[in-house]
């Protein structure tokens, strides 16, 4: 039996609080089509989705070259804002998460991963901006699976990482990650400082307010699942 233990991370409204940007970036994408941008709520609730379908989701019945059109216009935009900004003040980290991160990488046992709705470029980006490419043994994103909720990318982080389901729990802001991690049969650790209320993480096995629960938490499971 392993003593190994995988942690896996959602990126935007986990990790990082890239919201001024996201909106930005939609808002220039909505332009781009002469459409009028939706609320920042309803931007904000599909946030985690990938970004073909979290378009199609906020501007139902585009066609689809519209569609792919303000993908592109998103991507320039988000990309410019960064150039324009650098990754730490463009999507800064949550208050304590470094600090999370270090401590829980520093123990052999647990491997880090993150599975993510943003591109593979975006996400080599934001971990090289902010130096933390190394903590994470195994990194999903959109551009190699369905997009949340499928369990594809937390497949693949155990598959990578050969680890069982029960060995394994997923952190994250949104009801896709909760749904992502039950589908996928591991442990769904909802957080409340990202971009769905608490009330959206109804399928979260444990929600947390404060990263700095998160080790505790994290003995807890692995005592249950030893």
């Amino acid at each position: 039996m392993t003593d190994l233990r995988l942690v896996i991370f959602d990126v935007d409204g986990t990790l990082v609080d890239s919201q001024a940007d996201i909106l930005a970036s939609m808002r220039a994408a909505f332009a781009s089509a002469g459409l009028e941008a939706p609320a920042r709520a309803e931007i904000l609730s599909i946030v985690g989705l990938s970004l073909p379908l979290a378009i199609a989701e906020l501007a139902p019945g585009i066609d689809p070259a519209t569609r792919d059109a303000m993908v592109e216009a998103y991507k320039a935009s988000y990309m410019g804002l960064r150039i324009e900004k650098g990754t730490p003040q463009s999507s800064p980290l949550y208050p304590n998460t470094r600090e999370v991160l270090e401590a829980l990488h520093a123990q052999p046992e647990t491997l880090l991963g993150i599975a993510t709705g943003k591109s593979r470029r975006g996400l080599d980006k934001l971990l090289d901006g902010h130096e933390m490419r190394r903590l994470f043994v195994t990194q999903q994103c959109a551009d190699d699976h369905p997009s949340k909720p499928h369990p594809a990318m937390i497949e693949a982080a155990l598959s990578e990482t050969a680890m069982p389901a029960h060995r394994a729990v997923m952190l994250g802001d949104t009801s896709f990650d909760m749904q992502m991690a039950r589908a996928a049969g591991v442990t769904a650790i909802g957080v409340t400082w990202g971009y769905h209320d608490a009330a959206r993480l109804r399928d979260a096995h444990h929600v947390i307010d404060d990263i700095r629960a998160l080790p505790a938490l994290l003995e807890e499971i692995w005592e249950t699942t030893a």
